[in-house]
């Protein structure tokens, strides 16, 4: 669904569109405020002023809990094979080890779709299996296998980054934290300030032209032609967002952004990606009102790759020791 265009695009966008209701996001509200409660009680479990892995403890593990149970994936090894595949899959850059990842996940997706098959839930995969068209045309194999991985890797990893540099922004930034404790600012206003400033994915590889497209005072892309769109230029673009496009501000006031895409193909996962930020960031920052980074901000560790924006690590305090 990525990659397909026109009546094909509309084809599979219409067989997974159920999914992504908003009864069904919504839905998805317990489940999402279960989990982020379990995490941060784990999160306090540590000694006080110990160096803790934000992104390993809470930011990572929060989407791919959610991911698979949306899934219909029982708790055991394959969550954890899931996680571990997904994360190479977005930040790999070794040709060898991606085709590796790419067949081991589509084999992982395989069974599960087998499974569903033979013993149905009230879950995507078994939704997607037994989907119908207005012909009454079902995805193939093939189909159902790459629509899952779609939204693994659109509904994990950008999720991820989206908490993870929202705590990294605000930590960053001390006055715009002020602002939504003081109630002035509110988390939406946060996430979509992040999703503009910081966007989990920096650029979006690749889109091909299905025509040739003249770019005024520029270059003509031809048909055929590879495009890397890179969305992090996007949102800091004064054309856009003013001679201020370069600082993170809550309280602006246009923060249109391309982080969920545009168009036909913008995110149908956006409210369930917006949801979980709008659970984990207000439960994370008052829980531990005292978090600060364990390491100077300057130092952190970019993910990796050309796609994903955010860091490997993010190590924190909790609370003062």
């Amino acid at each position: 669904m990525f990659t397909a265009y026109g009546a094909d695009h509309r084809r599979l966008r219409k067989l997974i569109a159920p999914a992504f209701t908003a009864r069904r996001t919504d839905a998805m509200l317990p489940s999402v405020e279960r989990i982020t409660t379990a995490l941060i009680d784990d999160l306090a479990a540590a000694q006080a002023g110990a160096v803790t892995d934000l992104r390993e403890g809470f930011a990572h593990p929060l989407p791919m809990q959610v991911i698979c149970e949306l899934f219909g994936i029982p708790e055991g090894e394959t969550r954890s094979e899931l996680a571990r595949l997904a994360e190479i899959i977005m930040t790999s850059v070794d040709p060898e080890e991606a085709g590796i990842t790419l067949v081991a996940t589509q084999e992982l997706l395989g069974g599960l779709v087998a499974s569903k098959r033979r013993e149905p839930g009230e879950d995507l995969t078994s939704l997607l299996v037994s989907e119908r068209d207005d012909e009454g045309h079902t995805m193939s194999e093939q189909e159902l296998i790459d629509t899952l991985l779609l939204v693994l890797i659109a509904g994990h990893e950008t999720t991820v980054n989206l908490i993870g540099n929202a705590v990294h922004n605000l930590l960053t930034h001390p006055d715009q934290l002020q602002l939504v404790r003081d109630g002035k600012a509110s988390w939406n206003d946060v996430i979509e300030e992040t999703l503009r400033w910081t966007p989990s994915v920096a650029n979006l590889p690749l889109r091909f032209a299905v025509e040739d497209i003249a770019i005024p005072d520029g270059p003509t892309i031809r048909k055929g032609e590879a495009i890397l769109a890179a969305i992090a230029a996007t949102g800091r673009d004064p054309e856009q967002h003013g001679p201020t496009a370069g600082e993170f501000n809550i309280l602006r006031a246009d923060v249109e952004h391309l982080s969920f895409g545009h168009g036909v193909h913008r995110c149908l996962g956006s409210p369930l990606a917006r949801m979980e930020a709008r659970v984990a960031l207000p439960a994370l920052f008052e829980r531990f009102p005292d978090l600060e980074f364990a390491a100077p901000a300057a130092s952190l560790e970019p993910s990796g790759g050309f796609i994903v924006g955010g860091f490997r690590t993010l190590p924190v305090r909790l609370t003062r020791g």
